[in-house]
């Protein structure tokens, strides 16, 4: 007889398109899963391949303003993950960056958390966090910081209730096992590939597509090119994007967001793709690299593990690195990168982005899920003998 699978995210709304979003799409791909998450705003959306799909939410789904994400109600989100009844499957899988992991299972279901991240908010970017935002400061800055400190409590504690931890990259596994101490299998996410144009010959503007958030770093982008005077372009919305259009001086384009099409023509056109942030994965880069087009990146976090330093491969490098985000670092790196230019091949950094396709996920994904199925069956036979 076929498990009965239940696959739970964080919230599904037509704002959530990032990686996390693609994991889930392709993981329904393949697996016949009743789909849970904190609200869904997505089986109403005519344009969201989950249109009319029956999807299972809490009661944050009827708040005043849920659907413009619900992280206005953090206090209520490890309360809203446990209240969704999963007795009737054999195996959950979450897809966790947030609170997703946190639903109650009993011993004879299996848990598998698909872990993007263990919540940034809290973690590592906590005092990110409080100086960017109004209630970080003053006698509300405490209450967050005691917010923040339940939250950790909670976080490390719902890890208990996962059976196998998978990670999106090395450094997630990592940060799983410096804030869980559990161990996860690396399986990187998937990549649509053939989204993306392959252009050998590209043209003379750098590009970045991000969003604009604090942490991204795409304003130390802006002042440093705004100092070399090099024609640079942004896509991408967010929080910062008045203050970034009023930092680009006239060598900087600020696009804001933009079709998918706009997106793919852009990266696939850039002499470069230009990144800043300390990123989990960091999925944007293999995208551009899809494209033939090379990267320069802060080194650190996910880039490490999705860009190949020239330095390192002359003859297959897809990236040059800058070691801080610094201005400085960064130009460096940029002035670098025109020295060294025609060292990249297109043709390899495009098959180098395969390796992350959408297919070899999904046989990984399926084989990690057959194979820990399996792993749990002998240890209950172990235990009952």
């Amino acid at each position: 007889m076929p498990l009965q699978y239940a696959l739970v995210h964080e919230w599904l709304t037509p704002k959530a398109t990032g990686g996390s979003e693609l994991v889930v799409q392709e993981i329904l791909k393949h697996i016949d899963a009743d789909l849970y998450a904190l609200i869904d705003f997505e089986s109403t959306n005519p344009d969201s391949y989950l249109f009319q799909r029956a999807i299972g939410t809490t009661f944050l789904q009827h708040l005043p303003f849920a659907r413009n994400g619900v992280q206005k109600y953090l206090p209520l989100l490890p309360l809203a993950i446990e209240q969704l009844d999963l007795r009737a499957y054999d195996a959950i899988i979450s897809s966790s960056h947030t609170v997703a992991k946190g639903v109650l299972t009993s011993p004879e279901q299996m848990h598998i958390c698909y872990c993007h991240t263990p919540m940034r908010f809290a973690w590592e970017l906590t005092f990110d966090y409080l100086r960017s935002n109004r209630i970080g400061q003053g006698l509300p800055g405490v209450l967050t910081r005691y917010l923040l400190h339940q939250m950790r409590q909670w976080d490390a504690l719902s890890a208990n209730r996962v059976d196998y931890f998978v990670a999106n990259s090395q450094n997630t596994a990592r940060r799983i096992w410096r804030c869980y101490r559990r161990p996860a299998t690396v399986i990187y996410p998937p990549v649509d590939i053939e989204r993306f144009p392959f252009v050998s010959e590209k043209q003379d503007f750098y590009l970045t597509v991000s969003r604009l958030v604090s942490y991204k770093q795409v304003s130390l982008i802006v002042r440093a090119f705004n100092q070399l005077k090099k024609p640079l372009v942004v896509i991408g919305t967010g929080p910062e994007l008045a203050q970034i259009r009023n930092l680009a001086q006239s060598n900087v384009q600020v696009l804001g967001a933009q079709p998918n099409e706009v997106v793919e023509q852009y990266m696939a056109a850039a002499k470069a793709f230009v990144y800043a942030a300390c990123e989990d994965f960091g999925i944007a880069l293999v995208e551009a690299q899809a494209c033939g087009t090379p990267i320069i990146a802060y080194g650190a976090g996910g880039a490490l593990e999705t860009v190949r330093s020239i330095w390192q491969h002359p003859d297959t490098g897809t990236g040059i690195f800058f070691s801080t985000q610094t201005e400085a670092a960064l130009m460096e790196a940029i002035e670098k990168f025109e020295v060294y230019q025609k060292a990249f091949q297109p043709e390899w950094i495009r098959t180098h982005a395969t390796q992350f396709a959408a297919d070899v996920f999904s046989e990984k994904f399926l084989a990690f899920l057959h194979n820990s199925w399996q792993d749990r069956l002998t240890k209950n036979q172990s235990c009952s003998d």
